[in-house]
């Protein structure tokens, strides 16, 4: 039993001493999504900024597939020494658990939350020859030719925005799914899918062009680099309640010392005026937290997704 302690105590030692150093190696960042996705790009603008505040260098690596599962249980079934984080988001975290009768992770014990980074600006974009420049005739449009219009989808959170505004104003729309968002986006411009929901990344430059049409952003506040694009709420769907958000999680059972660390260097990052000037070009808003804010938050939207998949009538495969 003596033998035991001792081994047990050198072991809680050797953690501890190897939590202080940390890090003392590169650092990797899975993502859900691919490159040239939203969340690619918000995260090569943290990456550097992480990088220089830990002193060892943080590498993204993508890992798309099956709704950002394939990424979850990545960074699930990796090791808990603050070496390979995730970004937690609305898709592997909140949607795949809804969508699923067996998910392949259990959303709660399966991670350690260490803070929400922040806001994805999504807008609804159509086609511009569809013959609507507001929600309202966009919603009339389909209502007159029910089935015949598509949306294309490149993540679970589009889904799930796309079943609650459908259920909410009473479209019938054909789904397509893409395995991510950039994918949709020559289909939206040959009019092959009519519709699509996400941040502006690479939609902006078609608008500017007139190939495009923003209608709606679905965030309770405007956007500066569409000013004149009104909310989802202002265009009478005050209903509406999805938000496509980012977090980063780790492994299940990280030492409370790194967590720390990164909620810590995280929350004076997202904070700096030249990140949130970068960001803001991405559509993408901060808000840092706690990892127990984080933590709480992720569990609430696991629910609500739930509730709202239920409610538009999408039951779990």
């Amino acid at each position: 039993m003596l033998a035991r302690i001792a081994g047990l105590a050198a072991i809680l030692l050797f953690a501890a001493a190897a939590a202080a150093q940390y890090p003392t190696r590169p650092l990797r960042v899975v993502i859900p999504f691919g490159a040239g996705s939203s969340t690619d790009a918000v995260m090569r603008v943290l990456a550097p900024a992480l990088s220089t505040a830990l002193g060892q260098q943080v590498v993204i690596e993508p890992r798309p597939g099956a709704d950002g599962a394939v990424s979850a249980i990545e960074v699930a079934r990796s090791a808990p020494d603050g070496y390979t984080l995730g970004v937690g988001s609305g898709g592997p975290l909140a949607a795949v658990p809804a969508l699923r009768k067996n998910p392949p992770y259990d959303v709660n014990a399966d991670f350690t939350p260490i803070t929400d980074v922040g806001r994805y600006t999504v807008f609804l974009f159509v086609n511009s020859t569809v013959p609507a420049k507001t929600l309202q005739e966009f919603a009339a449009h389909v209502k007159a030719n029910p089935g015949k219009l598509a949306y294309g989808t490149g993540n679970p959170s589009g889904i799930v925005a796309f079943a609650q505004m459908n259920a909410l104003l009473g479209l019938d729309m054909l789904h397509v799914p893409y395995k991510s968002a950039p994918l949709v986006m020559p289909d939206l411009l040959a009019n092959r899918v009519q519709a699509l929901m996400d941040p502006p990344a690479v939609a902006l430059a078609y608008v500017k062009e007139g190939k495009l049409r923003a209608l709606v952003t679905t965030l309770n506040r405007r956007s500066p680099l569409l000013p004149d694009v009104p909310t989802i709420h202002e265009a009478g769907v005050p209903q509406f309640t999805i938000s496509n958000w980012m977090g980063l999680v780790g492994p299940a059972k990280m030492p409370r010392e790194i967590v720390d660390r990164l909620n810590r260097e995280l929350g004076v990052i997202l904070k700096k005026p030249e990140i949130v000037a970068a960001l803001e070009k991405q559509a993408f808003i901060p808000n840092p937290s706690t990892p127990e804010q984080f933590g709480a938050f992720i569990r609430e939207q696991v629910q609500s997704y739930g509730t709202l998949l239920r409610a538009a009538g999408v039951q779990p495969d």
